[in-house]
């Protein structure tokens, strides 16, 4: 998949393409149908299919002092974008400058003139220009004046009546229920974080930990996961269990995932794992002491195994 992160760098192919557009913050399966649309027109019309985005999220330019929301980093967007097929990535920077931007002026001057789409699908709830005061029904008249083509995708449900939304997963994974998330997203949450170096109580008692923190990302509830572990630039994910909080048994250190491998005993400091948070076993508790805290942390492992070989039997 190729990325554009300036107009400045569309080429004479890129345009004319048939645009999927908006946040997609988590790539869930209501973003997909999204996409999935639009890559049908694309092919109807014969047409590129591209996915227009932007980066920052506008949240994070507008409330800078929340807690971190976001489901996917942006690298970790783009990878699912090409693992669903998407083969250009147009990510747009999204400053105070863009921020003023009227409604009109996005569309005449960002999708027809520098882009020079053919067609854009977008969700029922898209919102665009300065004060989000371009809505679907906006984007289709101004869009008509230009000669761009507009789909608008209505909200699309669960069986039971629920709409996918980007907020449903963040409740979900919030609330410690990451099959929840996983249903939505179609796939497990994950997160990428490289190892720290940690005070190695772990290996006394006879569970050696990765310590990871979650940057600039949604913080799961605290408690103890079955997960699933990539090692950067290697296929095979590997099973553990996790605990995510901030160790009210002994010194705390912040909101750390500390990761306990079950197939694998070696040096990983420094390096990047791909973390996949498969089931919530408990949540986070505090005990009188490491005897009491090495008593549960079998009883979690033996918890995780059972979860994990329910999904690969």
């Amino acid at each position: 998949m190729r990325i554009v992160q300036h107009t400045s760098q569309i080429r004479s192919e890129d345009r004319g393409s048939v645009a999927a557009v908006g946040n997609f913050d988590g790539v869930h399966l209501g973003h997909q149908k999204v996409i999935q649309e639009a890559s049908r027109i694309a092919n109807g019309l014969k047409a590129p299919l591209s996915v227009l985005t932007f980066e920052p999220h506008p949240r994070m330019l507008f409330q800078t002092d929340g807690a971190p929301f976001r489901l996917t980093t942006r690298a970790s967007k783009s990878d699912v974008l090409a693992e669903i097929g998407v083969e250009l990535l147009i990510e747009l920077p999204f400053d105070n400058a863009f921020s003023q931007l009227s409604a009109e002026d996005f569309v005449t001057k960002v999708l027809a003139e520098a882009l020079g789409l053919k067609h854009v699908v977008c969700g029922y709830d898209f919102v665009f220009g300065h004060r989000r005061r371009g809505t679907p029904e906006i984007l289709e008249h101004l869009c008509g004046n230009t000669g761009i083509g507009v789909s608008r995708m209505p909200a699309f449900s669960e069986t039971d009546g629920a709409v996918y939304s980007s907020t449903r997963v963040r409740q979900c994974l919030t609330e410690g229920d990451p099959r929840g998330a996983a249903e939505l997203l179609g796939r497990p949450w994950s997160f990428t974080s490289t190892v720290e170096t940690g005070d190695k109580r772990g290996r006394t008692i006879g569970f050696p930990t990765c310590n990871l923190r979650v940057v600039d990302l949604v913080q799961p509830a605290y408690g103890v996961y079955a997960v699933l572990v990539q090692l950067h630039n290697e296929t095979d994910w590997l099973p553990g269990v996790a605990n995510f909080g901030r160790r009210p048994t002994v010194n705390d250190r912040g909101a750390l995932f500390e990761v306990n491998l079950f197939d694998l005993d070696k040096d990983l400091y420094d390096q990047q794992l791909t973390i996949r948070i498969i089931d919530f076993i408990r949540p986070e508790m505090k005990f009188s002491g490491i005897d009491d805290l090495k008593t549960q942390i079998t009883l979690d492992a033996m918890r995780a195994k059972e979860f994990l070989s329910e999904i690969r039997s």
